[in-house]
Formats: structure tokens, C-alpha cells, sequence
């Protein structure tokens, strides 16, 4: 199925520093949000926090390569790239039209809500993000 979710994004003053560019922390805001919204295409309204599990990131690389500056609409992708019993690995983008601002991986594990140890993604997860690569 190979899906990418794009997310269209207005930059505003609030995400600017005294310059007019992105702050390089909101990147990550942008790209949390396309993560959240892509698991939501695929059925997860609550993508963070199910049945005794939640997901956490547990890696982030980013490269910073162009700045996104005010009132830019810029788009932030994100895309399956492997998936295991207990984590999946999310490769993500910053664009301007067809400029990369931002480009990098994320990875997210799958932890016990209680005692916040892995655990395996529920089965029925799991089939869904592994035919979403």
C-alpha cells in the first residue's frame, strides 16, 4: 500500500524566532503531527495511548537543510519504513513546494503503559502497518 501522509502547515509569528525563521524545535512539532495524522489514516484515532499500550519515540535523526521562514506553507510528510513486533520506523520530511527544508527518520516503540517496558504491537496493528509499507 505504500501510503505517505502529507500535511499541508502554515508557518506563523509563534513558530518564528526574533529572525522570522522556524525555530529548529518546531520541526519536530511538525513532524509529530504528520506521524499522529498518518496512523489516524490508518484507522488509530489515538495513536499515542491504546488498551494498555502507548507508543513512544525512542529515536529521532533529523538533517536541517534549508529554513522555513514566515507565512511559508510547507507540508510535512511521513511515511512507513519498517515495522517489527515492537517498534516501527517512520521516515519523515519538511517541503517547501519541492524543496527539502527538513528530512529524517523516526522510530517509535511500543511500551507497557504501566510498567513502560516493551511490548508487541497488538496483532491486528501490526498487520495494518506492515501492509502500509
Amino acid at each position: 500500500m505504500t501510503s505517505e501522509y502529507c500535511l499541508p502547515i502554515r508557518v506563523y509569528v509563534e513558530d518564528t524566532d526574533a529572525g522570522g525563521i522556524v525555530y529548529y524545535a518546531n520541526y519536530l512539532k511538525y513532524l509529530e503531527r504528520a506521524r499522529t495524522e498518518l496512523m489516524r489514516s490508518l484507522g488509530y484515532d489515538k495513536p499515542a495511548l491504546f488498551e494498555g499500550m502507548q507508543f513512544v519515540v525512542c529515536s529521532v535523526e533529523l538533517k536541517y537543510r534549508q529554513p522555513a521562514v514566515l507565512d511559508d506553507q510547507i507540508v510535512a510528510t511521513a511515511k512507513l519504513v519498517a515495522v517489527s513486533r515492537t517498534s516501527f520506523t517512520i521516515a519523515q520530511k519538511v517541503l517547501r513546494g519541492e524543496q527539502v527544508l527538513v528530512e529524517g527518520v523516526v522510530k517509535a516503540a511500543c511500551i507497557n503503559h504501566q510498567t513502560k517496558r516493551p511490548t508487541a504491537i497488538p496483532a491486528e496493528m501490526l498487520q495494518t502497518l506492515q501492509a502500509a509499507i
